[in-house]
């Protein structure tokens, strides 16, 4: 993950929204904690989902999240504005790997990856033909 030198520009990535730290999500040292940056990443991640699932033919896609892997590269703070991409790193036969970065003040302060498994009604499902070439068309893109 911070081996991709993409990852590092919020440019790369297709997917990017605007969240806005509170009060509460610092620790004592005045940055923002690591629970606050985790429920940051799966806030970006739900609106990521959401907009695939406003796409015609993908409103009734189920996924669940068989890893996630925080990178901390610097401190965030409050009370700045935090943007957080995501993009889609791999796409494999029932599964794939979403790569998201988060951005303060234009340097990026962390990396995260997330693998989702799509969920059929007895378990991991192949990821419908639909739905697959929509996460083709979000990967990250080239520098």
């Amino acid at each position: 993950m911070k081996d991709d030198p993409r990852r590092r520009h919020v440019a790369a990535y297709p997917f990017r929204i605007e969240l806005v730290p509170r009060f509460g999500d610092m620790d004592l040292n005045r940055h923002l904690n690591n629970v606050a940056v985790a429920r940051f990443y799966e806030e970006a991640r739900v609106r990521f989902h959401f907009s695939l699932h406003e796409r015609p033919g993908l409103e009734r896609f189920r996924v669940f999240i068989a890893h996630i892997a925080i990178d901390y590269l610097a401190e965030g703070n409050w009370p700045d504005p935090l943007e957080v991409g995501v993009g889609v790193v791999h796409v494999g036969g029932s599964s794939y790997r979403l790569g998201l970065g988060m951005f303060q003040r234009g340097a990026c302060i962390g990396l995260c990856d997330s693998v989702l498994v799509h969920l059929g009604e007895g378990g991991s499902a192949p990821l419908p033909p639909l739905l697959r070439s929509a996460l083709e068309g979000l990967r990250l893109r080239a520098e």
